[in-house]
């Protein structure tokens, strides 16, 4: 058995879909599960629909939506010209409930809201490759993954429930599979306790696929990606990059701890634990090598592996009596952020202080701020990035930072990390928290 994932880049025209088609109709590899995010940038803009609901800007986030399914239409149509009636009224019965569920105030919180709407995304892209499948006469059965992906309540960042996940993968996806060798679902998604939708987190369709690999005990996980495989860099940023063939397991963790997109953070662990290769492969070019990623270690050493972590905030805490940063501070301070769900990209202690770099979430800032403000001054400076570099070697990242101001620098024998601000944004001032 293996498992097939195709991410939004792979989905977000009429090409590059028959580029995927064409990779399946090739695979006569039999049982076949195939996990699909949504449709290039679909997410982003479903966030912005989020956004506006939230901020009770109705008419915008409805225009929004409507610019969604006006795209999807369009390659709804180019894909089958004369046949997709159907098609688009299984959109418009998942987009009637995204309409009628922003119709009211978002009671439920941000985070909730968020995860009934962005999940759309994912049923309406799978929905399109399910009808392509049919067209060109691969059998399948069609699931969705609400329906075998078990989580608790904790929207945006869901955790699985592998018992319950377990179960309802044996009842409701291996019947599809013995039936006709191949099963089509999401990525990113599942549900709560309660029936509601729920998310992995961003990327989190990597994660689905591990777990169905995990669950199944498949041969292998695929991800097909735009790019030759993993590299060492990403290619927007750095010109010279280079593929690598071959790595562990365990430095794609590291990778994907600090900030790496190309895997999601959750996959590697339930790949690892049954040692299941995973591949990162090109759809544009599905003859190239690509990348192995499993328990050996490769054959060579290691190039410099750089990760770039832009859109940061760099907050400070002081103790407002100057008594020390002991582990009763710390305990309040680690609570908070785990409460908030507000992951720690980087820290650092002082006597009276504690410093940290975090994604910049304006609202989970916010809510940070509020929830310490009593017991700390605080400070933050907007504007920052996040350098790190496993396997550093002298002078390999000077030249892609020399526009920048160091803020901060810690080393470690395999890896370098930077707090980083480009110079022309050196005048932004500190923000105090009163």
């Amino acid at each position: 058995m293996k498992i097939f994932k195709f991410g939004g880049a792979s989905l977000q025209n009429y090409s590059r879909i028959q580029l995927v088609l064409d990779i399946l109709q090739s695979t006569p590899h039999r049982p076949l599960v195939i996990v699909v995010s949504a449709m290039g940038k679909t997410t982003n803009a479903l966030e912005k629909v989020v956004e506006y609901a939230y901020r009770q800007q109705q008419e915008l986030a409805m225009q929004m939506l409507d610019d969604i399914v006006a795209r999807h239409t369009e390659i709804i149509r180019e894909l089958f010209p004369h046949e997709h009636d159907h098609l688009l009224q299984q959109m418009e019965s998942y987009v009637g409930r995204i309409r009628n569920f922003l119709s009211h105030p978002c009671e439920k919180g941000y985070d909730a809201c968020y995860d009934q709407v962005v999940s759309v995304g994912e049923i309406i892209s799978s929905l399109i490759v399910s009808a392509c499948l049919e067209h060109i006469g691969i059998s399948h059965a069609w699931i969705d993954a609400r329906l075998i992906i078990h989580t608790d309540a904790c929207h945006r960042e869901a955790e699985l429930d592998w018992e319950k996940t377990r179960q309802a993968i044996t009842e409701h996806l291996l019947p599809g599979l013995q039936q006709t060798g191949c099963v089509l679902t999401q990525g990113f998604i599942g549900s709560a306790p309660d029936g509601s939708t729920t998310t992995l987190g961003r990327e989190g369709s990597d994660y689905t696929a591990a777990i169905l690999a995990h669950v199944l005990e498949a041969e292998s996980v695929t991800i097909w990606k735009d790019v030759p495989g993993l590299q060492n860099a990403d290619p927007k940023l750095v010109s010279d990059t280079r593929t690598l063939p071959k790595i562990s397991y365990r430095e794609v963790i590291e990778m994907a701890y600090y900030g790496a997109q190309v895997i999601h953070p959750r996959t590697i662990q339930p790949l690892q634990q049954k040692n299941i290769p995973l591949w990162v492969k090109c759809f544009l070019d599905k003859q190239l090598p690509g990348t192995c990623i499993h328990h050996e270690l490769p054959d060579e050493p290691l190039p410099p592996i750089m990760v770039w972590k832009k859109n940061q905030v760099w907050v400070e805490f002081t103790t407002r009596d100057f008594s020390f940063i002991t582990e009763h501070r710390l305990s309040r301070l680690y609570d908070a952020f785990h409460r908030l769900h507000i992951k720690i990209n980087l820290m650092q202690n002082g006597a009276i202080s504690f410093s940290c770099c975090m994604d910049h979430h304006p609202e989970k800032l916010n809510n940070l701020i509020h929830d310490l403000q009593h017991d700390f001054d605080i400070q933050y400076h907007e504007g920052m990035e996040l350098l790190t570099v496993r396997h550093p070697q002298n002078g390999w990242h000077q030249e892609m930072i020399r526009d920048y101001l160091i803020w901060i620098e810690q080393r470690s024998p395999n890896t370098l990390q930077l707090i980083i601000q480009q110079a022309s944004q050196a005048s932004i001032p500190v923000v105090p928290v009163h």
